[in-house]
């Protein structure tokens, strides 16, 4: 198994990537080829002084070209064709690596992943699916930012993919389904909402119904559908009220000598929620609906960050999990015949 990585992508580049992708190799079996500029490449790795067995498990497919934040996804995935990214969804094109690993641009991923990876087939758009902590057990939350507007179809689509998806990961037979709304009643919601529920609701998926922002991480269902834009809103949400909370925790404890000493006693119960509350534990957003295995790690992934979504993915591929993801398109495409968009946006 070769997991291709987009070394030149995120905040901080090589300097985070290839130490991950080094530390990925101590986490799984699997070899990794790091895609970008091969000489800035070779001169992380050589400054990390990795020994002969996990060098002979890491090798450098060099891209002449990146493309950064503030481009065009679009016209940047055609145009640099010898980019990072492009290059490394081709390798999966081209069977030459299971899956690929990005924290680049979150755009050029959603664009290069159709264009170069292709998608399976009855899928109109791949939506990004990311595991968010509960109360209970995590649950998948889709689509978080792949797209900002849906149709009622992409929903019911996303709702699809996302089922088979939980299965694969949670080990749930029978994954339960909400979608994400401004209340729990049929009529709440835009347009698009309302008719998404009945769509939901004639569907062979167990749709619970319509769920609130608020009850999102209390485990209650396994599956949360979303348009991209309320997703990813929501999830940055999630992600600085949970930072807020311990630095609030933090200024309080500051505050006297009384709080400084409960808090040692909670200290391994705050360690603990920390953990379960950290992104990079979870190893990244799969772009689901593509022909192959594609990944978004977080923009500001640091070096454990990107080892956990090399890690992740590759016991995503060695579930088999974008061969589940087409037999399940397959048997919801023919148990909702006419149900929805087969292609196209």
């Amino acid at each position: 198994m070769i997991i291709a990585v987009d070394a030149m992508g995120g905040d901080y580049g090589p300097l985070e990537a290839v130490p991950g992708a080094v530390e990925a190799l101590r986490r799984c079996s699997a070899r990794i080829a790091l895609v970008g500029d091969e000489a800035v490449i070779a001169k992380e790795l050589s400054s990390l002084g990795i020994g002969a067995d996990l060098g002979q498990r890491i090798s450098v497919v060099h891209a002449s070209e990146s493309i950064t934040m503030d481009e065009d996804p679009l016209t940047a995935v055609r145009h640099k064709r010898d980019s990072s990214i492009v290059v490394g969804a081709r390798l999966v094109r081209e069977g030459r690596a299971a899956a690929l690993v990005s924290a680049g641009s979150t755009g050029a991923l959603v664009a290069a992943g159709p264009l170069v990876v292709g998608r399976i087939p009855g899928i109109a758009r791949p939506a990004l699916a990311t595991p968010v902590p509960t109360l209970k057990r995590p649950c998948l939350f889709l689509d978080v930012g792949a797209n900002p507007e849906c149709k009622p179809e992409h929903l019911l689509q996303f709702a699809a993919l996302g089922s088979a998806y939980a299965a694969a990961l949670f080990g749930i037979q029978r994954p339960s389904v909400g979608l994400l709304s401004n209340g729990t009643e049929p009529s709440k919601g835009t347009a698009v909402h309302r008719q998404a529920f009945e769509l939901l609701s004639k569907s062979g998926l167990d749709f619970v119904g319509n769920i609130e922002a608020r009850t999102i991480q209390s485990g209650d269902v396994d599956v949360i559908v979303s348009d991209g834009f309320t997703g990813n809103v929501a999830l940055k949400l999630m992600e600085g009220l949970g930072q807020a909370v311990f630095q609030m925790i933090r200024q309080e404890v500051e505050r006297n000598f009384r709080a400084k000493m409960g808090a040692l006693l909670l200290k391994p119960a705050l360690k603990s929620v920390k953990a379960r509350m950290d992104y990079s534990e979870y190893g990244g957003a799969p772009l689901l609906g593509l022909a192959g295995l594609v990944v978004k790690a977080h923009g500001s992934s640091s070096r454990k960050a990107f080892a956990s979504a090399i890690a992740v993915t590759a016991r995503l591929v060695e579930a088999g999990v974008v061969q589940s993801m087409k037999r399940a398109a397959a048997q919801f495409r023919a148990e909702n015949a006419g149900g929805g968009e087969t292609g196209g946006s």
